[in-house]
């Protein structure tokens, strides 16, 4: 309850403020907590586990090839210890823009992870520089859940699906 409350915080609060672009959001709405990684770094990097902390009616939509759904509101630490138990691993946290996945981050690390970064800009930055988004029957779409119209204005490329 107290991370809904939060997020609906942030989105109220960015509604008022009217960032014009997702380095603004980031940085309105950010702590810097959790090291980011962007998506020209991530599509050369080798060995990584990726997780997707939106919702499962946008993870169904679209998310990035093997990413792990783990959700936001209903994130359970003691299933995602059991399914990855190395805290050395690399782990890339991503929502639609960054933010959610911050306070994902903020829980890995907590957990004993090492390695925790934050997709820059989230699946909608990957989209918007070229990275391809599969849907539940992982095919190839061009269909983003932008979570909500104001948020879809930050989307440049694909389908904006509410």
């Amino acid at each position: 309850m107290k991370h809904l409350f939060q997020l609906i915080l942030l989105l109220t609060a960015s509604l008022c403020l009217a960032q014009k672009s997702i380095p603004q959001v980031l940085e309105k709405l950010n702590k810097k907590t959790v090291p980011y990684v962007t998506s020209m770094k991530l599509k050369s990097m080798k060995s990584y586990v990726i997780l997707d902390s939106r919702e499962p009616e946008e993870y169904a939509v679209s998310h990035i090839k093997n990413a792990m759904f783990v959700g936001y509101n209903k994130f359970d630490s003691d299933q995602f210890v059991a399914n990855v138990p190395d805290k050395a691993a690399t782990i890339v946290v991503y929502c639609s823009l960054g933010v959610r996945s911050e306070n994902i981050g903020e829980k890995l690390q907590k957990l004993g992870y090492k390695n925790v970064l934050n997709l820059y800009g989230g699946i909608f930055e990957w989209k918007d520089s070229g990275g391809k988004v599969y849907n539940s029957k992982n095919n190839v779409t061009d269909s983003i859940h932008t979570f909500n119209k104001r948020w879809g204005s930050y989307l440049k490329r694909g389908i904006k699906v509410y």
